[in-house]
């Protein structure tokens, strides 16, 4: 069975056991992405820089005490003191997103995508020559994960406090200090925040591969992580609730007992986890369910993982699913320009659900029942793909650095140079350094982009929000001889496209129309003082 994982721990600093390549790869100005590329045979170069710009994003999001192999110059230093008010060293790992709170629900879920990815289309890696930043990435992400699960029944789920990190907006150098770690244990609420952790401890290969794997295997660290991934597993058991972290709460628990015991079935060949599995599947009515797939709900994944026992009863359940979307059956429908949108969850990250649908149609479609099946979930996956690389009203590549028309104002306090939270637009004018790789939140559903800096449900940049896109760019370099889409993008089509004014959404509340509450309370008054007036 594949192991995905190549890590060794070696002390605070984390290095890659895969050499880096000599010379490192950078990204290209952003100017390279409007060049279509001559070549007509995989690699095709444009889908193999998408890759390495999608990792180095990775980089740039890292805390702690950095490699001098760092590529990302304007990064430093910072939170080196992380779980200190615990007395144990929880530096390291990765910000979450355009702030500088570190979790561990988020990045668990992402670190599993990338790897299932990996173990899909991980030839597309090699090909790439980015296998070695793949390793790197993983190593930075698992080693300070099993730093926070310090004991069997210890876990850290979030270091920041998110408020306090929300409300600076500053470099790296001058985070605010005295950080908590917050942790649960026997002694405080347990929940099922542990279950997030232990998705991508050990990981093996979930189902038939559709390449080989990338040449990643170390099979004594991989039995570190299964040792941490069986005593999380028990950890989580009994007493399992809502809770899943601070900044980021679960609706529920049930899919992630699924999932987990799915996960360790395949990492240990167990059918008494297998029975586990199901038994979760079916105790917390799993089936049927028409939900997004995200760090949040996993359940959609769970019949393109299972492929143990019943596969033609995983097949019909996967391929409902799939189908309900392609038909808009609901709750998810797409948006004019070609989103797939679900109300809600889209609102404030929109491409990340149709990422995540399209990965998973990409990975399923190669065992559907029928060509015409396959050949309609590949289309349906493409076209959302195509539309998060350009291919959409506003002209925009949502790759920020990867297209001139890529967005120019991430919401990523570490990149944008300013330091008054009051002033994020402004200060500075143009952002001080390109942030490579990041996929931002997306377009409202109505497909308009307004690429303004405040604007997080538009413009912030996430770990999880990179991940889909890492395994369908990483098909595409072992499969597809032509460019991706923004290459027929010319620097101004955006501009011709953006919208003006601001967008209407959680940073930009508006209303539909009406009268204003202060102007409805000054009409009361009005009429109260009218109604004394007849009555005197």
């Amino acid at each position: 069975m594949a192991v995905l994982f190549l890590l060794a721990f070696w002390g605070q600093v984390v290095l890659a056991q895969l050499p880096l390549s000599s010379p490192p790869f950078f990204p290209p100005p952003a100017t390279s992405g409007a060049q279509p590329s001559a070549q007509t045979s995989v690699p095709n170069p444009q889908w193999s820089t998408l890759l390495g710009n999608l990792l180095y994003f990775y980089e740039a999001q890292r805390s702690g005490r950095l490699p001098s192999t760092k590529r990302v110059f304007w990064r430093n230093d910072s939170a080196v003191n992380d779980g200190s008010d615990a007395g144990l060293d929880l530096s390291g790992g990765y910000y979450d997103a355009g702030d500088y709170i570190k979790c561990t629900f988020p990045l668990s879920f992402s670190v599993m995508s990338i790897c299932w990815g990996a173990s899909d289309f991980g030839r597309g890696y090699d090909l790439a020559n980015q296998t070695a930043y793949l390793d790197d990435m993983l190593r930075w992400s698992l080693d300070w994960l099993i730093k926070a699960h310090p004991s069997p029944r210890t876990l850290f789920v979030q270091v920041g406090d998110a408020n306090l990190e929300n409300a600076y907006w500053g470099g790296d150098l001058n985070i605010p200090p005295n950080r908590p770690s917050y942790q649960i244990n026997d002694t405080s609420w347990r929940f099922c925040g542990v279950r997030r952790m232990l998705e991508p401890v050990r990981q093996p290969n979930l189902g038939p591969s559709f390449s080989p794997p990338a040449s990643l295997q170390n099979s004594s660290y991989a039995e570190i992580l299964l040792a941490h991934a069986q005593d999380l597993y028990t950890f989580a058991i009994p007493d399992c609730g809502p809770q899943a972290g601070i900044a980021y709460p679960s609706s529920s628990y049930g899919d992630e007992l699924a999932m987990a015991a799915l996960l360790l079935a395949w990492a240990t060949n167990s059918s008494n986890y297998y029975s586990q599995a199901e038994n979760y599947y079916n105790q917390y009515f799993l089936g049927g369910s028409n939900a997004i797939f995200n760090w949040d709900s996993k359940t959609p994944g769970w019949p393109c993982a299972s492929f143990a026992g019943n596969l033609s009863g995983w097949q019909v359940e996967a391929e409902r699913y799939f189908d309900h979307i392609l038909s808009g059956g609901g709750p998810s429908f797409k948006t004019k320009g070609g989103l797939l949108w679900y109300p809600g969850d889209s609102d404030e990250d929109s491409l990340n659900p149709a990422l995540n649908a399209a990965m998973l149609l990409t990975r399923y479609a190669q065992i559907a029942t029928t060509q015409d099946k396959k050949s309609s979930y590949l289309e349906f996956a493409k076209s959302q793909l195509d539309y998060a690389l350009g291919n959409n009203p506003m002209s925009v590549p949502y790759v920020v650095g990867s297209n001139p028309n890529s967005p120019a104002n991430p919401h990523s306090a570490m990149a944008s140079g300013g330091d008054d939270i009051n002033n994020i637009n402004t200060l500075p004018p143009q952002e001080a350094y390109i942030i490579y790789g990041a996929v931002v939140g997306g377009p409202d559903k109505k497909d308009k982009f307004y690429d303004i800096r405040s604007d997080w449900p538009e413009t912030e940049v996430a770990l999880d929000y990179n991940a889909p896109l890492l395994t369908l760019t990483a098909m595409h370099v072992l499969n597809d001889t032509t460019d991706p889409f923004f290459t027929r993008l010319q620097a101004g089509a955006y501009a011709a496209e953006k919208p003006s004014g601001k967008p209407c959404d959680a940073a930009f509340p508006c209303h539909s129309g009406g009268l204003s509450k202060g102007v409805k309370i000054a009409l009361s008054v009005v009429l109260s003082l009218f109604g004394l007036a007849i009555m005197r």
